[in-house]
């Protein structure tokens, strides 16, 4: 197993960190209010640690698990730390109104994302359409939930699948990075579905594959 480093100490940290924990690999939580992760990483046990925010992570895998209304300052904050590292990018650039999207029309989410990070580092999309109360709670029946991931770095989204299913999840690759534009909408969806047809959050969208 590995380290990873999550920035932030939210519900989307905390159930990534949880399944990693339990899957044995090392978390590093990292976050501005070092005592909300200091928690986290308490509650969490023996597999946490916590991270100084803004130094060098000690995972190769760093997911950036904070809104996006703040993950670009926090990367151009980073700088050259997260230089030769994956970035996870969890994110859903979604107006609070969800009226729209915050990023340029001729952009999205994960492409910003990639503008603001050092050159060397590879940018996988992945988790951004799940519920942090959904994915904590992990498969349901034996059904695995479905991750999908997108990027442009074969290695990197190998390296990121092989991460998504030892936390007994289904990773499903959805293509190269300009494909998370439309991870980002599939997020929209599953708003719109809350909003107009299933009127609560505890589901998932996925893949049924039929024989």
């Amino acid at each position: 197993m590995s380290t990873v480093s999550i920035i932030g100490s939210g519900g989307m940290a905390a159930a990534i960190a949880s399944l990693a924990v339990k899957a044995g690999h090392t978390v590093e939580l990292m976050a501005r209010d070092t005592a909300k992760a200091r928690t986290l990483a308490d509650a969490l046990g023996a597999g946490a640690t916590t991270g100084t925010f803004a130094a060098i992570p000690a995972g190769d895998i760093v997911i950036l698990a904070v809104p996006y209304t703040t993950v670009l300052d926090i990367v151009k904050h980073y700088g050259e730390k997260l230089s030769d590292k994956i970035l996870i990018d969890i994110t859903n650039p979604i107006k609070s109104d969800f009226s729209g999207f915050l990023t340029p029309d001729d952009s999205f989410g994960a492409q910003e994302i990639a503008k603001a990070a050092p050159a060397d580092t590879e940018i996988v999309k992945a988790f951004n359409t799940l519920n942090a109360h959904v994915l904590a709670a992990g498969p349901v029946e034996g059904h695995p939930l479905d991750v999908f991931i997108a990027g442009d770095g074969v290695q990197a989204k190998a390296r990121v699948s092989v991460f998504v299913e030892s936390l007994g999840l289904r990773s499903m690759d959805a293509g190269p990075l300009s494909m998370a534009r439309a991870l980002e909408h599939a997020c929209m969806l599953v708003l719109g579905l809350v909003t107009h047809a299933v009127k609560h959050t505890n589901f998932s969208i996925g893949v049924k594959l039929l024989d």
